[in-house]
C-alpha cells in the first residue's frame, strides 16, 4: 500500500509531520483530516524509503499496552477508509502500518491475518475481550449481518468519545482536591517534624505549664521525628489493605454502595452510572443487538456492583417474558422518572431512542454534579486546612503569651 509523509497543524496551532498508509492521496487526507488536524503538505513516498522509515518508528514505539485513545483513533480511521470504498483487509494493513505503540499493531496484523482467513471482524477482534469489550463486539457483529458497517463504526467511536471525555471529567474533578489534600497533609507535616521540634527547647522544664493541645502536638511531633519510619510503614500498609480489600467482592460491593451514599459525591456518581448504562443499552438496541444480549452488556459495562445486580435482575425478568421496568420499580437506583420514560419507550416500540435521550440528560447532569463538587470540596478543602494551620499556630503562640505574661507579673 502507498505511503505519504504529511505535515499537518493540530487543533493547538502546533504543526506535526509523519507517514500514514492509504489507497490514494485522497484516503490519506481523508485520514489526516479525520484525526482532527488541518492538512498543509502531503507528498507519496519512494517504496524503498517506506521501510527504513517504518524501522525508525519501531525504535520510538511504546511498550505499554493499546489506550482508550488508541482504540478510538483505530475505529475512526477504519471508518474513514471503509467509507472510501477500501477493503477491509487493506485498512486493517494500512492502520497496522502507521500504528506507533508495538503491541497494538501486532493485535492489529493478526486481526488482518484472521480476516484475510476467511473470518468475520468480529470473530478477529473477539479474540481481544479486554481490549474491545463486549459492546464493540457485538455492535461489529450486528452491523455484518445489517450491511452498515461504517456507519456502525461512526457510532463505535462516537460512543467510546462520550466515554473518554466523562472519565476525564471525572478524574479531572477529583485533581484540584488531591492537590489541596496533599498540601494540607504536607503543611502539617513540616510544621510537626521541623517547626514545633524547635520550641521543644523552649518549652523544656515548663511542662505543666503548657496548655492541652500544646502537650498534645508536641508528644505528637516527637513521635513523629522518632518513629517516621513506623508511621510509613503503618500508611503503605493500610493504604495497601484498602486497595486489596476494595478488590473483594464484600469489599468492591462495600465501596460501590459507598460512592452512591457518600454525601456530596453521590449526585456525581448515580448520574456517571445511570448515563453509561442508559448510553450503552441505547447504543446497543439502535444497534439492532437482542435484548437478552444487551442487558447483559449493559451491567456488564455498568461500573457498579449495586447496578450489575440491578440489571442482572432485569435480565431475569426479560428471560421470563417481563418488561424492563417490571423490574425497575423494585429498585432505588433509577428515578420514577426515568422508569416511566423507558416503560413509554417500550410501550411504543422506541426504547433505544428513549434510552438515547435519558442518556444525554444524565450527562448534562453529570457535568452539573461535577461543577458543584469542585465548587464545593474547595472551599471545604481551604477551611479544613486553615483550621488544622491555625491549631498548631495556636497551640504554640499560646505558651509564649502565658510565659509573657508570667515573667511580667513577677
Amino acid at each position: 500500500m502507498p505511503h505519504y509523509r504529511y505535515q499537518a497543524r493540530q487543533s493547538s496551532g502546533q504543526v506535526m509531520t509523519g507517514v500514514v498508509a492509504a489507497e490514494s492521496s485522497a484516503a490519506a487526507a481523508a485520514i489526516i483530516r479525520n484525526q482532527g488536524n488541518h492538512v498543509i503538505q502531503l507528498q507519496a513516498m519512494p517504496q524503498g524509503t517506506t521501510s527504513q522509515f517504518s524501522g525508525v518508528l519501531s525504535k520510538l514505539n511504546y511498550s505499554s499496552g493499546p489506550s482508550s485513545k488508541d482504540i478510538l483513533d483505530f475505529t475512526t480511521q477504519l471508518a474513514v477508509m471503509i467509507r472510501a470504498g477500501i477493503s477491509i483487509r487493506a485498512a486493517l494493513e494500512g492502520i497496522s502500518e502507521q500504528v506507533q505503540n508495538q503491541k497494538f499493531r501486532k493485535i492489529l496484523q493478526q486481526i488482518r491475518t484472521d480476516v484475510e482467513s476467511g473470518k468475520q471482524f468480529s470473530e478477529a477482534i473477539q479474540r481481544y475481550p479486554k481490549l474491545f469489550g463486549p459492546l464493540y463486539i457485538n455492535m461489529v457483529k450486528a452491523s455484518e449481518m445489517s450491511g452498515n458497517f461504517a456507519r456502525m463504526l461512526d457510532r463505535i467511536a462516537a460512543y467510546l468519545t462520550q466515554e473518554i471525555e466523562t472519565r476525564k471529567m471525572v478524574i479531572g474533578a477529583s485533581i484540584y482536591p488531591g492537590i489541596i489534600a496533599t498540601m494540607a497533609i504536607g503543611v502539617t507535616v513540616f510544621l510537626l517534624t521541623f517547626v514545633l521540634p524547635k520550641f521543644a527547647g523552649v518549652f523544656r522544664g515548663k511542662e505543666d505549664a503548657l496548655p492541652a493541645p500544646t502537650k498534645f502536638l508536641m508528644a505528637l511531633s516527637a513521635f513523629m521525628v522518632d518513629w517516621w519510619w513506623v508511621l510509613l510503614i503503618a500508611l503503605g500498609s493500610v493504604i495497601t489493605g484498602f486497595v486489596l480489600f476494595i478488590k473483594t467482592e464484600l469489599g468492591s460491593f462495600w465501596w460501590d454502595r459507598f460512592k452512591l451514599t457518600m454525601p456530596l459525591i453521590n449526585r456525581m456518581f448515580k448520574a456517571l452510572y445511570i448515563s453509561r448504562s442508559l448510553h450503552t443499552m441505547g447504543e446497543l438496541l439502535n444497534a439492532g443487538v437482542p435484548m437478552l444480549d444487551t442487558i447483559a452488556i449493559t451491567g456488564d459495562i455498568a461500573g457498579n456492583q449495586l447496578f450489575r445486580r440491578l440489571w442482572r435482575g432485569v435480565y431475569g425478568a426479560v428471560k421470563q417474558g417481563k418488561k424492563v421496568q417490571s423490574q425497575l420499580t423494585k429498585s432505588r437506583l433509577l428515578p420514577r422518572a426515568v422508569i416511566q420514560m423507558i416503560s413509554a419507550g417500550e410501550e411504543s416500540g422506541k426504547l433505544g431512542e428513549v434510552l438515547e435521550e435519558i442518556s444525554h440528560y444524565y450527562s448534562k447532569v453529570l457535568r452539573d454534579a461535577i461543577k458543584a463538587v469542585t465548587s464545593m470540596i474547595e472551599p471545604i478543602m481551604i477551611v479544613a486546612m486553615g483550621s488544622i494551620v491555625g491549631f498548631i499556630a495556636m497551640a504554640i503562640i499560646l505558651p509564649i503569651f502565658k510565659m509573657s505574661n508570667l515573667v511580667q507579673g513577677h
